[in-house]
């Protein structure tokens, strides 16, 4: 399935067991390890139309050194989205895409929602 992307994280069991679940049904996506290959701000806005929201929270990692020592809790939108732009440890795992759709696969389940019906786009 070459329209399917997943930023990972080979060290993220949630990111493996993504990739697992895809492999039990022949899918090999194209995966990006967002860690070397960071996503630039506008991708990140990009990814968040595409899971249907405008809040950058919902790729934030919470429990990352940098959350805090940025002082993030309270950041606006754009504060979060420079932050995981330049700090990309921060961006929540698994994340797939697929056409017009994308899923913070948490629990690494999700990612089989993008295989429910055709990819559009």
């Amino acid at each position: 399935m070459d329209d399917l992307t997943l930023w990972t994280n080979p060290r993220c069991s949630k990111s493996r067991a993504a990739e697992a679940l895809l492999a039990e049904r022949g899918i090999t996506p194209n995966t990006v390890r967002y860690l070397d290959t960071p996503p630039s701000r506008a991708e990140l806005e990009r990814v968040l139309g595409l899971l249907g929201t405008d809040d950058a929270r919902v790729l934030v990692r919470t429990g990352e050194p940098e959350y805090a020592e940025l002082g993030l809790a309270t950041a606006d939108r754009d504060r979060l989205l420079d932050a995981l732009a330049a700090h990309p440890r921060l961006i929540e795992r698994p994340v797939a895409m697929r056409g017009d759709r994308a899923v913070v696969a948490r629990p690494p389940e999700r990612v089989l929602e993008l295989l429910d019906e055709p990819a559009a786009g």
